[in-house]
C-alpha cells in the first residue's frame, strides 16, 4: 500500500504543469551526531533516501549533521516544533515531560526485542493513542533492543550495582536501578563518553550500537548483559510544515513513513548490535558478563515491581498497558512467535 501510494504521487507529480514543479521543494533536517551514525544510518537516511528517489528530485534535503542546529539533544524536538528544523531526530526518553505517555515503551522486560518494541510504538503513533505529537508528523518511531550495562569498574552481579552512578535513558531504568541499589542518572547519549572518562559515572546503560558510535566502549571494559528497557527514538517533521506541502509530496512522505522505516531500522541496527556483540566478545581486555539465573528471576521481579507501580499511578497509564499487551498478542500472532518464557510474558 505504501508503495502504491508513492507511486500514484509521482504519477501525479509527473502531470503538473512543469511551471509548478520546477523549484524543488527542500526540507532542513537537524542531526545531532555524524551522518555515520547508526541512529542515521538506520533511522533517518533510508527515509530521506526512499523519498528523494520517489520525488525524482522534487523533494530535496539539506541536512545538518554535528548539532549544526543545537546540539542538546533534548531539545531536539523543540528545534522542529520553532521551525528551525523541518525535520529532526529526537530521543524522547531524555524529554519525559513532552512525551509523558512514551513511558509505556520504556518498561522493562515488556517486549523481547527491538522489532516488537518498534512495530508496538508505530501502531500506538498511527492511533493517535500518546500524548505530546500533536506539533509533529512522525516520520518513524522505533526502539532499540532492551539496553544493556557498560562500566569502567567491574561488575558481576546485581549486587555490584550497590552505589554505582549509572546513566539511565530514561525514568524507567531509574526505577529498576534504584531498587538494585544504583544512582541513576539521566543523561543524553552524548555525554556518556565524557562522563564516565572523568569519574563522574561508573556506567551506562546502552545497547551496544552506541558503544562504538559515541566512543562510549573507549572507556567501558566491563559489560554486564542485563536486558533493561529499550530506548526509544523519533524522527519527527514539523506537522503545519508538512501540511502546508503539495497533497502529492504529502503521499511521498506518508509512504516512506511508519513501518517502512520501522521496518528498516530493525534491520540496520540489529545487523550493528550484532557486529559490536562481535567486537567485544573478540577482544581479551574486555570482561563480558551475563546474568546468573538467579540475578535474572531477581531483575525480573524488580520489573514486575516497576511495572505495576506504574500502571497502578493512574487509569490512563492501565489502559496504555492493557493497549500495549493487546498490539503485543496480535504482533505475535502475525508473526507465529511462540513465548519462550512461558508465564514470564506479561500478557
Amino acid at each position: 500500500m505504501q508503495k502504491l501510494l508513492a507511486f500514484l504521487a509521482i504519477v501525479s507529480l509527473s502531470l503538473l504543469p512543469s511551471s509548478l514543479i520546477a523549484e524543488p521543494i527542500k526540507l532542513k533536517v537537524a542531526f545531532y551526531s555524524s551522518d555515520q551514525s547508526m541512529s542515521f544510518l538506520g533511522a533517518v537516511k533510508p527515509f530521506t533516501d526512499a523519498v528523494g528517489s520517489a520525488a525524482n528530485g522534487a523533494i530535496q534535503f539539506e541536512f545538518f549533521f554535528s548539532g549544526a542546529l543545537g546540539k542538546d539533544v533534548t531539545m531536539q524536538p523543540q528545534i522542529v516544533r520553532d521551525g528551525a528544523a523541518d525535520i529532526a531526530f529526537a530521543v524522547p526518553g531524555v524529554s519525559p515531560d513532552l512525551f509523558p505517555d512514551n513511558a509505556v515503551l520504556e518498561l522493562p522486560g515488556l517486549f523481547r526485542d527491538s522489532r516488537e518494541a518498534t512495530l508496538v510504538y508505530t501502531r500506538l503513533i498511527a492511533q493517535n493513542m500518546l500524548r505530546g505529537y500533536g506539533d509533529f508528523f512522525v516520520i518513524a518511531a522505533c526502539v532499540t533492543e532492551p539496553e544493556t550495562i557498560h562500566s569502567r569498574v567491574p561488575i558481576k552481579s546485581l549486587g555490584d550495582l550497590s552505589g554505582k552512578r549509572i546513566r539511565i535513558n530514561n525514568p524507567r531504568e531509574g526505577a529498576v536501578l534504584e531498587k538494585l541499589g544504583a544512582i541513576p542518572v539521566l543523561m543524553p547519549i552524548t555525554e556518556i563518553t565524557g562522563a564516565i572518562s572523568s569519574g563522574k559515572l561508573d556506567a551506562a546503560v546502552v545497547n551496544p550500537t552506541p558503544l562504538s558510535d559515541y566512543g562510549i566502549k573507549r572507556v567501558t571494559p566491563y559489560h554486564y548483559f542485563l536486558r533493561t528497557s529499550g530506548a526509544p527514538l523519533l524522527t519527527l517533521m514539523n506537522r503545519k510544515r508538512f501540511e502546508a506541502l503539495p497533497n502529492q509530496t504529502q503521499d511521498i512522505i506518508r509512504a516512506y513513513s511508519g513501518e517502512w522505516p520501522a521496518e528498516r531500522f530493525i534491520a540496520t541496527y540489529d545487523a550493528g548490535d550484532e557486529a559490536v556483540m562481535r567486537q567485544l566478545k573478540s577482544d581479551p581486555k574486555r570482561t563480558l558478563v551475563f546474568p546468573s539465573a538467579a540475578d535474572r528471576e531477581k531483575a525480573q521481579h524488580i520489573f514486575d515491581l516497576v511495572i505495576d507501580d506504574w500502571a497502578s499511578s493512574s487509569e490512563r497509564n492501565r489502559e496504555l498497558l492493557r493497549t500495549v499487551k493487546a498490539e503485543l498478542v496480535k504482533l505475535r500472532q502475525e508473526q507465529g512467535r511462540s513465548d519462550p518464557n512461558g508465564s514470564r510474558a506479561r500478557q
